[in-house]
């Protein structure tokens, strides 16, 4: 196992899930068998991270561009999001993780979206970890959103234009209250970042593998922070202002 500084981890990691379809094209499988193994690399990758010591977790599980895709695919992404909370809620509790979410959950089938709520509920207390699902997300779509809440809010007085700066308008996103991610991995050797956190990932270290995600492995997180913890994040800053500071 590739070693890591266990005092040097990120605090919060992004993960694009990519690579689904091209693991069962690959095994000569439907689509579905390959979301579905997707979702063991779920687990295992949120055993990891709560076994190491990182309390933020949030995952790409399904973009607002995904309901473009067919009926048939959606319908069992539902189903297996919806099996997926009732197989992990008492493995959530055990493990004392929080589990959140981001985007348009309004849009999400209604039994699916109940039972989301229902686990969110019953996790609210749980503070050894979160677990962010980004479902129906487009971070176009969240800072229009940011924007139009911006606007009402000074129209009733409530926040005038002067107050306005990037620590304000963060409080307007779905992450508020998170802190933004530290290392953002991106699965299946696609280099874009494709609607995901886009204010959010301003200075985080991006990551990206050529493994498809259902053949993720904890080795292959441990790679993607052994990896991030080699980068110098200097914000803007010289490398001898970081020096400076340290």
């Amino acid at each position: 196992m590739i070693k890591i500084d266990t005092d040097k981890l990120p605090r919060h990691i992004a993960i694009i899930m990519d690579g689904n379809g091209r693991w069962a094209e690959k095994h000569t499988m439907g689509r579905i068998r390959g979301h579905r193994k997707g979702a063991q690399a779920v687990r295992t990758v949120v055993r990891a991270c709560r076994e190491i010591g990182i309390p933020y977790l949030t995952l790409y599980a399904f973009s607002s561009e995904n309901w473009e895709r067919p009926a048939k695919e959606v319908q069992a992404l539902m189903f297996l999001l919806e099996e997926y909370l009732d197989k992990e809620l008492a493995e959530l509790q055990k493990q004392e993780i929080r589990l959140t979410t981001i985007g348009e959950i309004d849009r999400l089938n209604p039994s699916v979206k109940e039972k989301l709520l229902q686990v969110k509920e019953r996790t609210l207390k749980n503070d050894k970890m979160v677990l962010n699902l980004a479902l129906s997300y487009g971070a176009q779509d969240e800072i229009i959103l940011a924007v139009k809440k911006i606007i009402q809010d000074n129209k009733t007085g409530k926040i005038d234009i002067d107050q306005i700066n990037k620590e304000t308008f963060s409080h307007y996103l779905y992450t508020s209250g998170m802190p933004d991610p530290d290392l953002m991995i991106r699965t299946s050797g696609e280099y874009r970042i494709s609607n995901f956190l886009l204010w959010q990932m301003a200075y985080t270290e991006l990551y990206f593998t050529k493994v498809l995600w259902p053949d993720f492995t904890k080795e292959d997180l441990y790679k993607a922070i052994a990896g991030f913890q080699k980068r110098e994040r200097r914000f803007g800053l010289t490398s001898a202002q970081i020096k400076e500071k340290m």
